[in-house]
């Protein structure tokens, strides 16, 4: 009879061991796929945002590169806003175009009369949409989308106008 009851108390043991154990597995596995998607949420984020602040630095440093005398401007091409940042090399005139098209901003380096048109630039980064609005010497861009921003960058270089 003491070896019946002594065995009946080692299953209770082990089963309790064996349960416990599994208690814990679960929880392990819970946390480890929680964990998974709030990594996969805070990357998805940080991408989106990342995009989004690039693609506003990246205008910011061109219009600062070719901030000269009457060479910036915002125009209408094809139906499509452009950024365009006009330059002299050896005696001839270059353009430099920013715009949005197909999903992402483009860019195209080519002389004035290249006759190049839009679809000739290539891509610089993937982003939902862009705005350009210019206002005297204030150059206003947006980023459309989640996760968008905007950029009022000041001309300096205006040639004539209340400098």
């Amino acid at each position: 009879m003491k070896n019946k009851a002594g065995s009946g108390n080692q299953m209770m043991g082990t089963l309790f061991t064996l349960i416990l154990f599994l208690v814990f597995l679960l929880c392990a596995l819970f946390t480890v796929l929680t964990g998974g998607k709030v990594y996969e949420n805070i990357s998805a984020r940080i991408e989106r945002n990342f995009s989004e602040s690039v693609a506003l630095q990246y205008i910011a440093n061109k219009v600062r590169q070719g901030d000269e005398a009457g060479h910036v401007s915002v125009r209408e091409m094809e139906a499509t806003q452009v950024l365009e940042l006009a330059q002299e090399l050896n005696g001839s005139t270059y353009v430099t175009w920013i715009y949005y098209q197909d999903g992402s901003i483009r860019e195209l380096f080519a002389g004035a009369d290249s006759g190049l048109g839009l679809s000739d630039g290539l891509t610089v980064l993937e982003c939902d949409g862009l705005k350009l609005e210019q206002d005297g010497r204030l150059l206003t861009v947006e980023t459309v989308g989640e996760g968008g921003g905007r950029l009022m960058l000041s001309l300096r270089s205006t040639g004539g106008q209340d400098e």
